[in-house]
């Protein structure tokens, strides 16, 4: 039986223009999912759009437009940028979509039922670009928003409340007892820390806040958008089972974007990707809901770190966001991918500089790799014109290559990106060190068997580079295993023109 592995990325929020941030995010899972098909894995990779909200709501009276067609408008820039990036997602979801509408309505009165939702009433310090609450450990001294810097707004409301402190122990037993479900190991302690310190009943509805999804018992209030958004995971798999009948009748072709047989073949999911400003979201408040459901928890949440650009947190004031489609159409799409997981461990915060670019660029890629394609297949054009289907490695060199495989299939298992392309890159400088000790172009004159059986190891070595290349570069590893497959040698453009000091 085909093993499955269903792979989420969050779902972003329309209210921003998508940026390198969220590309980042995307394009980790984008690469993981590459490597494991290649393993032969069925894999199920999920990403989309939360657009509920009362930000989306200002945003779109600015605008002078419906909600519903300003967020039709920003998700599609989401999925052309995807297509941009050559993202191979599976499925893409939408908030807004009325498949998952009905399933967050459902969840909501299944656990109204249960009495893990319960009518109340809420006082408190609200931040309006957050859509969350803030205790007073959290706010900045003047109650200010940690995140956004601006004065909190105080609120009073009418308010369902979901028991998340019913859920305190649980989670900490289930933290103690699946250590690799809050990923990175360092990040661990935040969040066992913020559980242990005692989980107030959180506020899952709103009522001034009309862009939603409404309570179906009580259509005055609407969803809460991230208990809304969190739900997407399983609706996207098909969580029918939640529906009344005349509902999964109207929704059963969309109810699983994801193409299951059943929910149970997905659920729970292998890995939710995350950035680490919305970890807690995902790490306390999701399995609450997942225990309160009857549901198995996700493997493992990764929560990855920030970008900075220059040295500066990335911001539209300082005009110094970074524009992941902009960089690919300047420096092509595979490159930029490849940088990104190569100039920092994956989990920390990362700096970009277009110097730090440049320089891997020319050193990692024109320098390395894509030299040694040309001196390769240049130098044995000029002894044979064919490359044959099949080589042989000698043995000590194919078990090299082997403990290499080993090496990055490892790497792939502890999401350490950068070590898989540290372990490529070596590999590539080996066989470049090979050439220069070796020098094929004056052994030719001597023994050109020797010298063509040199050439054709390297022509063998660089067919498992273009494969392992091929998940952070999918156009150009394609390229390279052409121009390495059996056939005639032609003359090819350089692979990676250097780029140039200006």
């Amino acid at each position: 039986m085909t093993k499955k592995m269903y792979i989420t990325t969050p779902i972003y929020y329309v209210n921003s223009v998508p940026h390198l941030g969220h590309a980042y995010t995307t394009i980790a899972c984008d690469i993981l999912a590459r490597h494991y098909r290649q393993q032969g894995v069925d894999i199920r990779f999920l990403t989309g759009t939360d657009e509920h909200g009362a930000n989306i709501e200002k945003s779109a009276a600015a605008k002078g437009v419906s909600p519903k067609a300003w967020t039709d408008e920003v998700s599609a820039k989401y999925r052309e940028l995807w297509k941009t990036l050559n993202i191979s997602y599976d499925a893409f979801i939408r908030t807004t979509d009325p498949a998952h509408e009905h399933v967050v309505q459902a969840i909501f009165e299944k656990l109204l039922q249960s009495g893990d939702i319960y009518l109340g009433s809420y006082s408190g310090k609200y931040c309006v670009s957050c859509e969350q609450y803030y205790d007073e450990s959290e706010m900045l001294p003047g109650g200010i928003c940690p995140v956004h810097k601006k004065p909190l707004t105080e609120v009073h409301e009418e308010t369902y409340f979901f028991k998340l402190s019913r859920y305190e122990k649980p989670l900490l037993k289930y933290y103690e007892e699946h250590p690799e479900f809050l990923s990175p190991k360092y990040r661990a302690n935040e969040i066992i820390n913020f559980v242990k310190s005692g989980l107030r009943d959180l506020s899952v509805t709103r009522t001034k806040v009309k862009w939603g999804v409404p309570v179906k018992s009580n259509p005055a209030h609407t969803i809460y958008v991230w208990f809304d958004a969190l739900i997407n995971y399983i609706s996207a798999a098909g969580a029918g089972m939640f529906l009344c009948e005349g509902d999964k009748a109207e929704h059963q072709e969309k109810l699983a974007l994801i193409k299951a047989e059943k929910f149970e073949d997905l659920w729970p999911a292998d890995l939710h990707m995350v950035g680490k400003e919305i970890f807690r979201f995902h790490t306390v408040i999701w399995p609450a809901v997942l225990m309160a459901l009857g549901l198995p928890l996700p493997k493992k949440v990764f929560a990855h770190g920030w970008w900075t650009v220059e040295g500066n947190k990335m911001s539209k004031t300082l005009g110094n966001v970074i524009d992941p489609a902009k960089l690919s159409a300047e420096y092509g799409v595979d490159p930029v991918r490849a940088f990104l997981f190569r100039e920092v461990p994956f989990g920390q915060d990362g700096d970009f500089s277009m110097t730090s670019f440049k320089n891997r660029y020319n050193a990692d890629l024109a320098n390395n790799i894509g030299n040694l394609l040309s001196r390769t297949l240049n130098m044995l054009a000029k002894q044979q014109p064919q490359i044959p289907a099949d080589i042989i490695l000698p043995a000590e060199i194919q078990q090299k290559t082997n403990e290499t495989e080993s090496a990055i299939n490892k790497a792939y298992e502890e999401l350490a990106f950068d070590k898989v392309l540290e372990q490529i890159y070596g590999y590539s400088a080996d066989l470049n060190k090979k050439v220069a000790d070796t020098k094929p172009w004056e052994l030719v004159k001597t023994d050109p068997e020797a010298a063509k059986a040199i050439l054709l190891e390297l022509i063998g070595c660089q067919r498992y580079v273009a494969k392992w290349m091929t998940p952070f570069m999918p156009t150009i590893g394609a390229e390279m295993s052409k121009r390495l497959e059996a056939g005639t040698i032609e003359k090819y453009a350089p692979l990676f023109p250097r780029i140039a000091d200006k």
